[in-house]
């Protein structure tokens, strides 16, 4: 009981004060990999502590775990009597424990049918309206007179640039955009985005499942800066996301239907403000507590959904 109760009171501190604080923390600026880990520490381990609470609190009566519980709920369940020590509790915590377990499953998977099915329709707009671009592979070209520049992940990756990008940036910072976007194929940030939607979907009435997809979202924009300029000069990127913001300041100024669209001014200013004054890295010792900390996150729930199941 006592390690049912543990492992309960985990789910609900990473359901809710956990998260408020990691969003809140600003030493995620300075090592958003490191962040980004422990989001989806909390994620994954807050999913399996909630899960696996339920199903310890089903199993408390049978000491042999789901060895014992499976045959004797399969031969009494339907037909009656269940052992004395089975309540309503444990069959309703049992009920929960699967039903959550397939809620999240089940929105996953259709979030990613979803995901690639409007994937594939947007390809097929770009390549309608555009035009390849014969200098860069997989290139395409939309005539917009806003600066916009995107990825679209798959077998075949695509990237998006407009016309008003191409007239804005200088060629090296045309060349520093473009490896910001090539960054979020390599690193298939595609796919942590998808299971934080799909979190937000499964759970939309919770709101830390949507300040998480929010706060990753950021994040995966800062470490795709974070390995740019690996390849490109710091300040020729930061003049690169200055212009891209003072070009949509300006669109949204004239009140034309580009000018409308919708643009995270923060997240530019923040990208700017980043890449022209970078901080300090963390230390080494921060960083060793963050990574033994996702870890931990993760494996206390895994050992105590074994032990609920082996009934050890």
């Amino acid at each position: 009981m006592l390690l049912v109760a543990l492992v309960g009171a985990i789910a609900l501190a990473l359901a809710w004060p956990v998260p408020l604080v990691l969003e809140r923390a600003r030493w995620t600026l300075r090592a958003p990999a490191l962040a980004l880990l422990l989001w989806q520490a909390i994620a994954l381990g807050g999913g399996i502590a909630m899960i696996g609470s339920l199903l310890g609190l089903a199993l408390l009566p049978f000491p042999g775990g789901l060895d014992e519980a499976v045959p004797v709920l399969a031969a009494h369940l339907w037909s009656g009597p269940l052992p004395a020590a089975v309540g309503v509790v444990h069959i309703a915590a049992l009920a929960a424990a699967g039903i959550l377990s397939a809620l999240l499953l089940l929105t996953l998977a259709a979030t990613a049918v979803q995901v690639e099915r409007d994937r594939r329709r947007h390809v097929s707009l770009v390549a309608l309206l555009g035009r390849a671009d014969p200098q860069r592979p997989n290139t395409v070209v939309l005539d917009h007179p806003v600066p916009v520049a995107y990825c679209l992940p798959g077998v075949t990756t695509v990237t998006v640039l407009s016309e008003g990008l191409i007239e804005t940036l200088p060629p090296r910072e045309l060349d520093a955009v473009l490896a910001h976007e090539s960054t979020h194929l390599r690193q298939y940030h595609h796919l942590v985005l998808l299971a934080f939607r799909a979190w937000n979907r499964a759970l939309p009435w919770f709101p830390i499942a949507n300040r998480a997809e929010r706060s990753v979202s950021r994040l995966v924009e800062l470490l795709a800066d974070d390995r740019a300029v690996r390849e490109v000069d710091q300040e020729v990127l930061a003049s690169a996301v200055e212009r891209i913001g003072s070009a949509w300041g300006a669109a949204e100024a004239s009140g034309t239907a580009a000018g409308r669209a919708v643009v995270d001014r923060a997240m530019l200013e923040l990208r700017r403000a980043r890449l022209t004054a970078p901080a300090r890295p963390l230390p080494p010792a921060a960083n060793a507590g963050v990574i033994a900390l996702s870890a931990a996150i993760v494996a206390f729930p895994v050992f105590s959904v074994l032990t609920f199941m082996s009934g050890t």
